[in-house]
């Protein structure tokens, strides 16, 4: 049974990707995202998370010479905002932690949860982006085949060197339980800490099938040359 959509869900656009179960810290400092943050952490309520295709994650201040009105400065403005476009399918992000250092400023730290599609968007005022969206299923569970089982080992060996030299458990960029036969959990958790392009890593969490999606990791790690076990 498909799931009603889902009005007015608050956006953060990012230059990044967020995968269902996935760890996102993030600083916020903008007028625009500190009111939004605060309402959704009070209400228990997530964001959703879409990945930029054009634009920039802060609006940059006005400049010199541009127009105000009644000596006001001008309102932010330039490629970082009026030309501000995300792709359509993006993540929902639970708000795990909230702290605030000082004023203006707040440090979070969300978890991604389920996938959705952007129905309809629009743009408030002073930049914030609100969608309605439908949500998209979750991945079936697909164990990971013989001729992928070399990604596990090696993710696993890239886990205990993480382990290694991450001692405190928090800050570390993935949390247990690992579902190490898991080919969505793996091919996720693969795409999160490579170096990669965030459009190559959009159609990576885009895609529905997820053994597919390991297929197409296992490709890319052959590509830039990481030596896997056979």
């Amino acid at each position: 049974m498909q799931s009603p959509p889902l009005t007015a869900l608050p956006l953060f656009p990012l230059q990044s990707v967020l995968f269902p179960g996935g760890l996102l810290p993030l600083r916020i400092f903008e007028v625009r995202y500190l009111d939004m943050v605060r309402r959704c952490h009070e209400a228990g309520t997530p964001f959703g998370v879409v990945c930029l295709q054009q634009g920039s994650e802060v609006l940059r201040p006005p400049q010199p010479g541009e127009p105000g009105q009644a000596g006001k400065p001008a309102p932010p403005s330039g490629d970082g905002f009026a030309n501000e476009t995300f792709f359509d399918v993006g993540t929902l992000a639970r708000i795990d932690d909230l702290q605030r250092p000082q004023p203006g400023l707040m440090m979070i730290r969300c978890t991604g949860m389920q996938r959705f599609r952007v129905l309809r968007r629009e743009k408030l005022r002073h930049g914030l982006w609100t969608a309605d969206v439908e949500l998209l299923a979750d991945d079936p569970m697909v164990a990971v085949p013989d001729d992928l089982a070399h990604t596990r080992t090696a993710f696993k060996h890239l886990v205990a060197r993480i382990e290694d030299q991450i001692a405190q458990p928090a800050e570390r960029p993935l949390l247990p339980p690992y579902q190490w036969d898991d080919c969505g959990w793996l091919a996720n958790r693969w795409s999160e800490l490579l170096p990669l392009d965030p459009g190559l890593k959009q159609r990576f969490m885009s895609l529905d099938n997820p053994l597919v999606r390991l297929e197409l990791v296992a490709d890319t790690l052959g590509q830039m040359g990481f030596k896997l076990p056979s």
